[in-house]
């Protein structure tokens, strides 16, 4: 995406050579000691930075609260192609004012003021995304105060967890700890109990975030433009909102990890306390994020150990190394302390911890990894899945992504976003194809098909980074050549960073609606996402009565919940396999079958 908005480091290319600036040939006085302006500045930075996060975040939950005045029949199609227009046309009174004054700044206000209308905008597009996902979703959940799923699946086994622990039997073993405990209090605080209203509350909530979180990690390493054309696309593509809480993780841990990486390149140019103070402050983000959900450090850990030891200013001198040294030190132990939780029960457990669960993508040809079908199976005639591509079974969206990657790395090798991005994806690639491989020996998945998901983010940052790399390539170039007509005009820059905002802005409404629509209410016999919404709405309330949707105007009491019990079955398990296909796709009969 287009985006003139600059900082002093990046104004000028980094092998260019500033004019000279005439000598000043007055008497010279006593000096003063020249005022630095740099506090100031980041005050300004810090309030600019603080204001986009009030917008990005206003916008998103102000919408999904906006969204549950919507009032149709969630359970008839007709009823959900009202809500979900319903909410275009919401988003278009919000937008539509937001775009026409970033457009009008491009045209006729000054630089700055340009900068921070494009900065505000590309803010509000990002709380938009997601907030038209969550927005749907409480469309979706409209009549009933249970959250997605209801008591069954995961969900089932969330509120379980958390029940357990307010009970005071503690937390389950190697689990992330961080959204159940969450859960727990904010059904003891807020719910007064009722674990499935306080699970709703908290899909809605953490559905919208994730756009203003993804956005706002990107914005510490880019400008707002290119930072909007990472995070958009992924918010809205990997928002998953029966479990927002393990993408959220997703979506923030690989910048995170690039900024971590670039203060490494610029520890040797700190104080030591400085570099202990970021070094701490990025650890126990980590640390948080650690404890929210674990499973993306264990596809990422190995490569981002390769990465930290690539860019280490070995031959820096001992001044670069000791400061170097304490950053990562520092992040280290502000890490652990953080996670040990987790950490100490992953030392004690991880051994006897396997994942038996085969689900859909288990199924499914390894090597692709562009995408899924989804949560859900759906009907296993559509076995095997995965898109026709023109070329090799590849399609356009797959060579644009490689494309990317070729870019990136001719362009960016040395950059510390870019090797974070490539770290993540070389270490999940791997580790996807070792479990896979050693699935049928030792009968566990191990939740290799997740990985799908960072390798496909990981392609999406590489290349919105390469075009951020080319452009700046090319201006450059420009400029050497023709250094009287430099191109291009700041003008035109700032038409093209406000015409690609108006089209990111279109992305974001009809992609949140498609992601929106999967999850409208469905028959639960078609086995797809929109069966979540079903069984909420089939779930009795606390006073016995039903969801004025509910079909036949029937509904099951809920059960009630506790800790999960432990799957001892020794062989894999087909999830959603009917019995007499249980052979074919897993090697053994359904244990059900056997008994019989």
């Amino acid at each position: 995406m287009a985006d003139v908005a600059t900082t002093a480091s990046e104004t000028l290319p980094s092998d260019a050579v500033a004019p000279a600036e005439p000598q000043d040939r007055r008497p010279q006085g006593p000096r003063r000691p020249a005022r630095s302006r740099l506090p100031g500045r980041s005050r300004r930075r810090a309030l600019a930075i603080a204001g986009e996060a009030a917008v990005s975040t206003g916008v998103a939950l102000g919408f999904t609260l906006w969204a549950r005045s919507v009032d149709v029949d969630p359970l008839v199609r007709i009823g959900q192609v009202s809500g979900l227009a319903t909410l275009q046309f919401r988003a278009a009174l919000i937008a539509l004012p937001v775009l026409a004054a970033v457009l009008y700044a491009a045209h006729r206000a000054s630089r700055r003021r340009f900068q921070h209308a494009l900065r505000f905008g590309c803010a509000v597009v990002a709380g938009l995304g997601t907030g038209i996902v969550a927005g749907g979703i409480a469309v979706a959940l409209h009549g009933t105060p249970w959250n997605l799923g209801g008591q069954d699946g995961d969900p089932a086994g969330l509120q379980g967890y958390a029940v357990s622990f307010l009970r005071g039997e503690g937390l389950p073993g190697i689990y992330p700890p961080g959204f159940i405990v969450l859960l727990a209090e904010w059904t003891r605080y807020l719910r007064h109990g009722q674990v499935g209203y306080a699970l709703k509350d908290l899909q809605l909530l953490l559905s919208a975030l994730l756009g203003p979180a993804c956005y706002l990690a990107w914005r510490a390493l880019l400008r707002p433009g290119w930072a909007l054309a990472v995070a958009l696309p992924a918010a809205v593509v990997f928002l998953d909102p029966i479990r927002p809480y393990s993408h959220l993780v997703m979506v923030v841990l690989l910048p995170l990890l690039a900024r971590l990486l670039t203060e490494l390149t610029r520890a040797s140019g700190r104080p030591p306390r400085s570099a202990a103070l970021r070094g701490a402050l990025l650890g126990g983000a980590l640390g948080l994020l650690f404890l929210t959900y674990c499973g993306w450090f264990v596809w990422t850990g190995p490569g981002a150990l390769v990465a930290v030891a690539a860019l280490f200013p070995w031959r820096g001198g001992r001044p670069a190394v000791l400061r170097a040294g304490v950053l990562l030190a520092a992040a280290a132990a502000a890490f652990c302390a953080v996670g040990s939780p987790l950490l100490l029960r992953m030392l004690q457990n991880a051994s006897g911890t396997v994942d038996r669960y085969a689900y859909f993508d288990v199924y499914t040809d390894p090597a692709y990894v562009l995408g899924w079908h989804q949560d859900r199976p759906g009907r296993l005639t559509e076995l095997p899945w995965r898109p026709a591509g023109e070329l090799a079974g590849q399609g356009t969206f797959t060579l644009l992504l490689l494309t990317g990657v070729a870019v990136a790395l001719a362009l960016g090798l040395r950059r510390p976003a870019v090797i974070a991005a490539l770290s993540c994806l070389v270490s999940a690639w791997l580790l996807r194809f070792w479990f896979a491989g050693h699935m049928e020996r030792d009968q566990a998945v191990m939740l290799y098909p997740r990985t799908t998901w960072q390798i496909l983010y990981a392609l999406i940052a590489l290349t919105v980074l390469a075009a951020m790399l080319a452009a700046r390539t090319a201006r450059a170039l420009t400029a050497r050549r023709f250094p009287a007509r430099p191109f291009p005009s700041p003008t035109l820059g700032r038409r093209l960073a406000a015409g690609s905002l108006c089209a990111a802005a279109l992305f974001a409404a009809m992609a949140a609606s498609w992601s929106a629509d999967r999850y409208q209410p469905r028959d639960p016999a078609d086995q797809n996402m929109g069966m979540d919404a079903w069984r909420a709405h089939h779930l009795q309330r606390t006073d016995g009565t039903c969801s004025p949707y509910a079909a036949a105007g029937t509904c099951t009491a809920p059960h009630r919940l506790g800790r999960p019990a432990e799957n001892t079955y020794p062989l894999l398990w087909c999830g959603n396999i009917p019995a007499e296909q249980w052979t074919a796709y897993c090697g053994a009969p359904a244990p059900w079958a056997k008994a019989q």
